[in-house]
């Protein structure tokens, strides 16, 4: 690979959960559509037209009704087969023009450009050409940051959505220093990434307002203030590559799986069922990066949001005797757990566990008094392997239960298009 300063592209898909329904729903272009979260409750994705209306991320969909039949509002049902299967197809794609991807979420990636440079015109060529090749395949729209660090290429991302003049790709590397300084004047200070609220307030109150102002900061200064990690956003900022890309995610520290329940639920019995599926996702995760833990947690609590009911609120952390990655032993566990702290005569809204005290399978510590059954590790394999190729929770725990009245509910979700034979788009000649 030649030796050039590194350069970096983010593709980021416009919208994503609406353009994935638009892909196989054309009489959704161009009206307003939400994406609602689990049990339809808050909006999680919003078109332009959304947007325009004021609506903000996260705004209940019981909020939304007046607005909605103002305005014809069209609200879906979250359906992350369908997203993350289209996801999966714009990271191949995208591996075509880049040996170097960090798969950043479910909608965005990081390229690495180094080395590509004399393979196309310009790097605004290059993502133009990303940009038609993604839709041509996909149907979804994308846009494209492009520059000396990951930090400028967030920025450079949102001047390409946000800038008329871009085309969709913005290249902050061909930019002379005073065009640089007048777009990065024109973004507050919260655009840049890893500035949240909080912090974002803080720099208010220091007199750093914009991007350009931030950028501006002798590093030192933002240092004392908020530490060595805003020092490195200012580097960034100042085109000094402090965050190089990580092509290979690092296995998660902790691993939790909770929903909201799509009913009520009252009796222990239904709490149970709802633990012991959720245990059983997050052991699936758990073995999917080869590690096993060491304590679990459970934790359950009412709805807060209605405020003439009984509130209860709690959880509790079960160590293991030994690590595992049992889905049986697990969820023996978190229903231990379950039963020291649930109370009767409360209208539970949700549950979940979280897997603690992760470590790696290969070098799990031995008990004295115990021994890991080479059976077990076969058992969970063919378990995995059931539900990978026929879907998930074709094997699943009894405990779990078979009706799952209490599960999330997705009124308005569309069919899973690419991954159900039986839910195949229907083409009417």
């Amino acid at each position: 690979m030649e030796n050039t300063p590194r350069v970096f592209a983010l593709v980021d898909c416009n919208n994503f959960y609406v353009s994935c329904e638009r892909v196989f729903n054309p009489k959704l272009a161009d009206k307003p559509v939400v994406v609602l979260s689990n049990n339809d409750g808050c909006a999680v994705a919003r078109s332009n037209e959304v947007k325009a209306l004021g609506v903000k991320m996260g705004t209940p969909w019981f909020q939304m009704q007046p607005l909605a039949r103002q305005h014809g509002i069209i609200a879906l049902s979250s359906n992350y087969t369908l997203y993350a299967d289209m996801s999966q197809r714009v990271m191949t794609i995208l591996r075509d023009f880049s040996p170097e991807v960090e798969v950043y979420s479910i909608d965005e990636s990081f390229l690495g450009l180094q080395g590509l440079s004399r393979l196309w015109p310009t790097y605004t060529d290059l993502g133009q050409a990303i940009r038609h090749r993604v839709g041509q395949w996909t149907g979804l729209p994308v846009c494209v940051g492009i520059a000396p660090t990951k930090t400028l290429a967030k920025l450079a991302n949102h001047l390409a959505k946000t800038r008329p003049e871009f085309a969709g790709v913005c290249d902050l590397t061909v930019l002379k220093e005073g065009q640089l300084a007048g777009y990065l004047a024109c973004l507050e200070v919260g655009e840049v990434w890893g500035v949240g609220r909080r912090i974002a307030a803080r720099l208010q109150a220091l007199g750093i307002g914009s991007v350009q102002a931030l950028r501006a900061t002798p590093p030192h200064v933002i240092r004392e203030h908020f530490g060595v990690v805003m020092e490195r956003t200012v580097r960034e900022l100042r085109g000094i590559s402090c965050l190089d890309l990580e092509e290979v995610a690092p296995p998660k520290q902790q691993i939790i799986a909770s929903r909201s329940f799509g009913a009520p639920v009252i009796s222990q019995e239904e709490l149970r069922e709802a633990v012991s599926r959720y245990m059983q996702t997050a052991a699936e995760k758990l073995r999917q990066q080869g590690s096993v833990c060491s304590a679990v947690q459970v934790f359950i609590h009412t709805n807060p949001f209605k405020t003439h009911d009984r509130q209860y609120s709690t959880g509790v952390v079960v160590p293991l005797t030994q690590a595992t990655d049992d889905s049986r032993r697990l969820v023996a566990a978190a229903l231990w757990g379950l039963a020291r702290i649930y109370r009767p005569g409360y209208c539970y809204k949700k549950a979940g566990v979280m897997l603690l005290d992760l470590a790696p399978a290969s070098v799990r510590q031995a008990s004295l008094f115990s021994q890991v059954n080479p059976r077990t590790a076969h058992l969970m394999r063919v378990l995995d392997e059931l539900n990978a190729a026929h879907g998930r929770n074709t094997i699943h725990l009894a405990s779990s239960g078979i009706q799952q009245r209490w599960a999330a509910r997705f009124d308005h979700r569309t069919p899973r298009y690419t991954t159900r034979w039986d839910e195949l788009p229907r083409v009417h000649a």
